[in-house]
This record gives structure tokens, sequence and C-alpha cells, in this order.
């Protein structure tokens, strides 16, 4: 799967920019295709034109931001010389980036309705593997692809368990929290004694 940012026309990249600030006004299911016409400065016909119907804009929304956030992972684990700084930068900026995602912040404060069936069974599955290989890049200079899949996986799960259910004793955003949890538990499962990913 691959998670081109930028793989939009500048008149669909317009629209979803306009999109996002509809959802993070009002919601999705309030959100109307009149609504983002407006926001974007363009006639309905143009948004229609580009996006067959709102759910189609939706999952493009969905794939352009899964992009920014795998280039944002992969750039900022690049300058990290161990992969539990690469682990490290991946889970701080993943956090980072959802947690202030006006769009996903009031979706999750005012429509949990429209994530939960994503969060539940099979599709929960489906969202984890998307996740893990978004972020697998991130680790293949230092795992085999399958390892760095799994670890993808992980994180997956652990940010989306600390961001549901915050802890007070760890802070999935600080660095050095992520980092001691890291060297303690997750590299010692991925990095045999001699250095070589299992």
């Amino acid at each position: 799967m691959d998670f081109p940012a930028g793989a939009v026309s500048p008149k669909a990249a317009q629209i979803l920019d306009a999109a996002l600030v509809c959802i993070a006004r009002v919601g999705v299911a309030k959100t109307t295709l009149d609504d983002v016409a407006r926001e974007a400065g363009c006639a309905r016909a143009t948004v229609y034109r580009t996006f067959v119907n709102k759910q189609q804009l939706q999952a493009a929304l969905v794939a352009r931001e899964a992009g920014v956030l795998h280039d944002l992972v992969v750039a900022s684990s690049a300058s990290s010389e161990s992969l539990a700084g690469a682990i490290t930068s991946v889970v701080t900026t993943s956090v980072h980036f959802l947690a202030n995602h006006p769009a996903l912040a009031f979706v999750c404060a005012h429509e949990p309705d429209v994530l939960i069936p994503f969060l539940a069974f099979e599709r929960e599955d489906a969202v984890l593997r998307n996740a893990a290989v978004l972020v697998a890049p991130a680790f293949t200079r230092f795992l085999d692809a399958d390892a760095a899949t799994r670890l993808g996986e992980w994180i997956a799960r652990i940010a989306l368990s600390y961001l549901s259910s915050p802890s007070e004793s760890f802070d999935i955003a600080d660095a050095e929290h992520v980092c001691a949890v890291v060297d303690d538990f997750v590299v010692p499962g991925f990095v045999n004694s001699e250095g070589v990913s299992r």
C-alpha cells in the first residue's frame, strides 16, 4: 500500500482542506458537500466533479491524512541511529499528529460512533494492518520487512490504547517515557543478543 500525501490535484487538495475545516467545526454527519464548496470557495458542481459523493470525499480525506502521517513518521525516524530511537520518534510523532488533528479531535469528542465501527472486530484488524504498513518503512533500516510490519502493528495497538485510555503514570507523547519502555520491553523482542532482528 502506498501513502502518497501529495498525489491529488491542487483543486482536490483545496476541497479536502475545506472538508477538514468543516469537519473540525461541525463534524462528519453535519458536513455537507455544499458546506465544503462554500469553505473551498468553489461551486458545488466543482466538488461533485472532483468527488462523486460524500463517501468518496471522506475516503480521499482519510487516505490523504494517512499519507501525511506516513511522511511525517518516516521523516522523523530518518535521523535516528538506533531502532529504539526510530521507534520513539515514530510513536511520539504519531501521537502528536493524532492528538492535535482538529477534525479527528471533533469526531472523537462528539461523534465517537463514526469511529467505533472501525475499532472493533475485523474492521479493527484491517485498521491496525493498514497502520502497520504505514509506519513499517521507518524501521526497515534496522529490521526485515516482516519484523518491521509486526513492530508497526504493535505501535498502532499501543498508541490507540493510550490515546483511548490515557495513563496517569505514562505519557505516550513524552519521548523520555516512550524511550524507557522501548528500551526495556520492545527492542529486546525484536533484536537478539547479536543485534540481529528476529
